[in-house]
């Protein structure tokens, strides 16, 4: 079962930083990283900046379709007005049966705010308390949402009816 985790950090480089630890405990083992990427919000900039991060997985699973759509949701749609926010509400209802959801996409906005940064990560195979006793250590917040094999398949069938695939 793959497990849609994001992981928030109290400074906006803290993903970045912590970004070293994931790829240790891939090379441990200790997880499988399917598709990757990641939010930084520097204190004097009025939006975040967004990153896929290919160089731990290859050609990325769920691809730049999923990740920018995600993040247009979360970060981007609340600021171009009701207009296209109504708009691309009727598109994110193709997520929500893939264990993403309105409550996820509030708390997710919420929580990643000015000044913090956010590790978006699908992964499998996680040796659960190893590797969040070693996240604990980079002072990161857990925010999980678990996708089955099922909700997988159909998330990406979503994008794949609406965008192509890109290559990281």
């Amino acid at each position: 079962m793959a497990t849609f985790t994001v992981w928030k950090f109290d400074t906006a480089s803290g993903a970045e930083d912590a970004l070293g630890e994931l790829g240790k405990l891939q090379q441990e083992q200790l997880i499988r990283i399917i598709d990757a990427a990641y939010v930084s919000w520097p204190r004097d900039r009025k939006k975040p900046r967004t990153r896929e991060l290919g160089k731990l997985t290859g050609a990325g699973a769920l691809g730049g379709g999923f990740w920018g759509f995600l993040f247009g949701l979360i970060f981007f749609v609340p600021l171009l007005g009701m207009a296209v926010g109504a708009a691309v509400g009727a598109l994110a209802g193709s997520m929500s049966h893939a264990g993403i959801d309105e409550d996820f996409i509030n708390t997710v906005r919420e929580q990643v705010t000015p000044g913090t940064s956010a590790l978006f990560v699908v992964s499998a195979e996680v040796v659960v308390d190893r590797v969040l006793d070693r996240f604990r250590d980079t002072g990161a917040t857990l925010i999980s949402t678990n996708l089955s094999i099922e909700q997988e398949e159909r998330l990406r069938e979503a994008f794949a009816d609406t965008h192509e695939p890109q290559r990281v």
